[in-house]
């Protein structure tokens, strides 16, 4: 395992307030409120299209075109959710707790609150082996000390099709956080849960035939599960593990990895691409984050702190390297 211990250091804690000196002078912290009306609008567009098209098509093995659809239209929606929980549409807590709560429990089932208190945990220290959920024991290692079993053996090999089960993981850890009670606004949280659930399972069983729904329920899910976690995989998997001696810019540059591409990538991966500039500045609107970019590399190389950045595969072979090395010691 990779830790920090040998970068660079702040210079009186100075190096972060310079930076955010310079990124509100530019300024990128501004609300973008036609973008995220526009996105929005979109996404929910895009929900009603694929669930209208599943009514009209009916019990008909042409659903699992929909099904692949929806998938990614719930990723797309889980990415909405994931900008709301930052306060990037909405500058307070309150309209973005709501809309969050509606799109994430009401339109994809999973818990806004659960969700959120986990992503909280993983901004505030990621990457780190004990206080970072993403990276802590889970079917999954990213340390060695971790690592069990046939899965931590091969775990590089199954990396993709364990995603296939992300999006079932996500609902069966919601509904564990509902019952445990360490969920905000339970009540709301659980209603709205419940009506995605049923009315989801009703759906499919109204509409098609037995077979057919199963086909249908294993094809969004898997797809949906993949997609996701291909948005969260480049970030930081394989990236340097702290010490918990960094500061706060270190501490978000060098565990995050930025990766390269255009337009496409920049929706396909919701603005996740900019990991560097989203840790530093997670209120900070995703369309500001290309126009960060520049000016948080020039600094970084100005104060002498590495920055990473490459191509979409890049990061997933470096991710999917880092899995490899942490069962080394199991395939002995």
């Amino acid at each position: 395992m990779t830790t920090m211990a040998e970068r660079p250091r702040a210079t009186a804690g100075s190096d972060f307030a310079e930076l955010n000196r310079r990124i509100n002078a530019a300024g990128l912290l501004r609300r973008r409120p036609g973008y995220y009306a526009l996105r929005l609008s979109l996404v929910a567009a895009a929900l009603v299209a694929g669930w209208g098209a599943f009514f009209v098509i009916g019990a008909s093995w042409w659903t699992l075109a929909v099904a692949a659809f929806l998938a990614v239209v719930f990723a797309q929606t889980a990415l909405v959710a994931h900008d709301l929980a930052h306060r990037q549409v909405f500058r307070t807590n309150k309209p973005s707790s709501r809309a969050g709560m509606i799109v994430a429990n009401l339109a994809m089932g999973m818990s806004y609150g659960y969700w959120m208190d986990k992503h909280t945990k993983h901004h505030a220290n990621p990457n780190h082996d004990d206080l970072d959920p993403d990276v802590g024991p889970g079917v999954l290692a990213w340390s060695p000390e971790n690592a069990r079993g046939f899965i931590g053996k091969y775990q590089a090999y199954l990396f993709f099709p364990l995603l296939t089960l992300l999006g079932l993981s996500l609902k069966k850890d919601s509904v564990r956080a509902l019952l445990n009670g360490t969920v905000k606004r339970r009540g709301v949280e659980a209603t709205l849960l419940g009506v995605h659930f049923i009315g989801y399972i009703a759906a499919l069983a109204l509409v098609l035939t037995p077979l057919q729904a199963v086909a249908f329920f294993v094809v969004h899910q898997a797809i949906f599960g993949v997609y996701l976690g291909m948005t969260f995989a480049p970030n930081h998997k394989g990236m340097p593990h702290p010490d918990g001696t960094e500061d706060f810019l270190r501490k978000q540059v060098l565990t995050s990895r930025n990766v390269r591409g255009g337009r496409l990538t920049d929706i396909a991966l919701g603005g996740l691409n900019y990991q560097i500039e989203h840790h530093l500045f997670p209120a900070m609107p995703t369309p500001n984050l290309p126009k960060a970019q520049p000016i948080v590399q020039a600094y970084c190389a100005e104060i002498g702190v590495p920055y990473e950045m490459t191509s979409l595969t890049d990061s997933y072979r470096q991710a999917l390297t880092h899995l490899h090395e942490v069962g080394a010691d199991l395939r002995r």
